[in-house]
């Protein structure tokens, strides 16, 4: 008997119907000398301390640290039938499928099974990045020798125990301390969600610690051809700071009260140029999610399930967590069908029919940039649309449209920049105008510019020429303070966890960083979020994240190590020797045992104080807030007049 071991029961389902294994057993889909059966996620989980001595059911610091001498999986009870289900059919199995996700957990979900079980006949891999009938099919035409994986496995359980080790030892070791100075409640430590949480903490302390600076600006309307445009003063160098705002209050208000006098402004220099814009990338998850979060105030783990659904029931996505937003070469073959079923499936993409060019490539397809998965982009099974509704329509509207993109042209304007003298005041006013819309067309309006205050709507300005002079009005004089950094929200964070890199001073560290996109991966992040919100070391007001005062002792108290982003590339540079083949996994696990007990008894003395609970208020408002709002306020002349106050 062929046995397909994959990762959830709808996966084995999909893949159950095109095997034609359609006749339902005992947690298995069976066939014609073939079976399918499934995971629910990981059914084996490593054994906590007390399954290796019952006197670690106690915490106590002179335990610590524990350090496994032979490390131990047990069953989940939860999933327990399922995991006897599975047993019985590698027993059976005469042949092995690797049918699980393409990643390395993925590769550790089934491996410790085969492992567990003591399965040892032959073994082959599935690869699969959709769920769709054509993309199951094809994967099943070129399976993968089951050794050309199993690297894979060896780093995702290197990591695995190399979790297991921080969050034991250093999260009983900090709650313990805790306790020492009266705090009861449990101090959760890890290897990702400690330097996460590290990052927040120092968000919210950089805003606590703010102190504004007031600056100087001056918006001048000018009038001509009939038009009436915006010119903004450029104050000299020297009383400006690094990013151009003026510091002298006394030079601005000259500045104002002189252009409020004149008459007219001229134009010394004018230049237009032509730009081109690519379109953006196919999504990758950590995108999606910051996109989700700013256009439609979804949470990260929303987006992310979301995004699940999409993928496992409705067939409509291709393989969500995914770290990259390429393409390969061999896909582009696919686009004509795709681009059909779209359209097809949505009557209103027929006006944007005529634009799209299936043969068009665009930067997107480049096999050098591919990673273990390619970007998240429509299936062809684009039927039942009428099925998505609210944010599971939105969220596919948005991926659906980065795809469209890459078949439309470059997106061009003119940009022109016209400098102008007035009153012995230099000003320079910018305009756009639109020339090839290009891929924007395929953009929803969840995906368009902000509207608001925040946003800066570009303007269009009348035909110059040098020498022209444009009459003079309006002159506003704007009373302006720096603002703060603003608050974390949860797109926000997992943007920074992705490029955590430019936090680190290392340039080695930095470019491992780069190459592993940071802190966490695709598919945790998410859930290290939600962790973080749900064991009360972050809180919520709005989409604002905001560290809570455990946080704060806990990352004062913590190894910087522990805290650091740094630390993370040095293991994944390791994770990946262990992947190649260059070190051992036994080797990996003991250098990481070695490390984790020098920080044990360097903290073993630590007189750690919490500063409070965590209460679900946040951190409040900064103290500056209380002492000037953070608008601006404006002085403006009426039209006409031309006296600026």
């Amino acid at each position: 008997m062929r046995l397909f071991l994959c990762e959830k029961p709808s996966q084995a389902k999909d893949i159950a119907k095109v095997l034609g294994a359609s006749r339902r057993g005992d947690g298995c889909w069976l066939g014609a000398n073939v079976t399918v059966t499934w995971c629910i996620g990981h059914l084996l989980e490593t054994a906590p301390p007390d399954a290796y001595d019952a006197r670690y059911k106690r915490w106590a610091l002179a335990d610590l640290p524990i350090i496994p001498a032979q490390w131990k999986m047990q069953v989940k009870p939860r999933t327990a039938s399922q995991f006897k289900a599975v047993k019985r059919l590698l027993g059976e199995a005469r042949e092995l499928v690797i049918a699980t996700d393409a990643d390395r957990e993925g590769e550790m979900i089934a491996r410790e099974l085969v492992e567990h079980c003591r399965y040892r006949g032959p073994i082959q891999r599935l690869w699969l990045s959709a769920l769709d009938e054509a993309s199951i099919r094809k994967a099943l035409a070129s399976l993968k020798p089951g050794a050309e994986t199993f690297n894979l496995y060896h780093a995702a359980l290197g990591r695995s125990r190399a979790d297991w080790l921080i969050g034991m030892n250093m999260s009983r070791l900090f709650t313990l301390l805790g306790r020492q100075s009266g705090y009861q409640g449990v101090l959760p430590v890890g290897r990702v969600q400690t330097p996460t949480l590290r990052l927040v903490v120092d968000r919210d302390r950089s805003i606590e610690d703010f102190v504004p600076v007031p600056f100087w600006a001056i918006d001048v309307a000018l009038l001509a051809e009939g038009c009436v445009f915006t010119a903004q003063w450029r104050a000299p160098e020297e009383a400006c700071d690094d990013q151009g705002r003026c510091l002298n209050q006394a030079l601005a208000q000259n500045a104002a009260n002189a252009m409020s006098d004149a008459t007219h402004a001229r134009v010394m220099k004018l230049r237009t140029e032509r730009v081109r814009e690519a379109p953006p990338l196919p999504f990758d998850l950590g995108t999606l999610q910051e996109v989700c979060s700013k256009k439609l105030g979804l949470g990260a783990q929303e987006t992310l399930d979301i995004a699940q659904a999409l993928y496992e029931t409705h067939k409509l996505i291709t393989y969500p967590r995914s770290d990259c937003g390429y393409l390969p070469l061999s896909q582009h073959g696919e686009a004509p069908a795709i681009l059909a079923a779209l359209v097809r499936a949505d009557p209103g993409l027929t006006t944007l029919h005529k634009y799209l060019d299936p043969q068009r490539r665009s930067r997107a397809w480049n096999d050098a940039k591919i990673s273990a998965h390619h970007g998240i982009i429509p299936t062809a099974a684009a039927a039942g649309l009428e099925r998505l509704q609210g944010r599971q329509r939105a969220v596919y509207t948005l991926i659906r449209a980065r795809y469209l993109a890459q078949f439309l042209p470059s997106h061009e304007y003119d940009r022109t920049q016209a400098d102008f003298a007035c009153a012995g005041q230099a000003l320079r006013a910018v305009g756009k105008q639109i020339a090839e819309p290009g891929w924007k067309r395929a953009l929803p309006e969840a995906l368009a510019p902000a509207k608001g205050r925040e946003a800066v709507q570009p303007q269009t300005l009348p035909a110059l020429a040098e020498g022209l002079d444009c009459a003079v009005t309006q002159v506003t004089l704007k009373d302006l303070w720096t603002q703060p950094p603003k608050p974390f929200t949860e797109g926000d964070l997992i943007k920074a966890m992705k490029n955590v890199a430019k936090l680190v001073d290392d340039p080695l560290l930095k470019q491992k960083l780069k190459d592993t996109t940071g802190i966490g991966t695709e598919a945790t992040r998410a859930g290290i979020i939600q962790g973080l919100l749900d064991r009360g070391y972050l809180t919520k007001q709005g989409k604002a994240l905001a560290a809570s005062p455990a946080a704060f002792s806990l990352i004062d108290a913590v190894p910087r190590a522990i805290a650091d982003p740094g630390t993370t590339a040095i293991w994944e540079q390791a994770l990946d020797m262990v992947q190649s083949g260059e070190m051992s996994l036994e080797e990996f696990v003991a250098k990481q045992s070695a490390w984790m007990s020098k920080h044990v008894q360097r903290c073993l003395g630590l007189c750690l104080t919490i500063s409070g609970p965590a209460h679900p208020g946040g951190q409040g408002k900064a103290p500056w807030k209380k002492k000037r709002t953070a608008g601006a306020a404006k002085r403006t002349t009426k039209p006409g007049r031309k006296t600026a106050r």
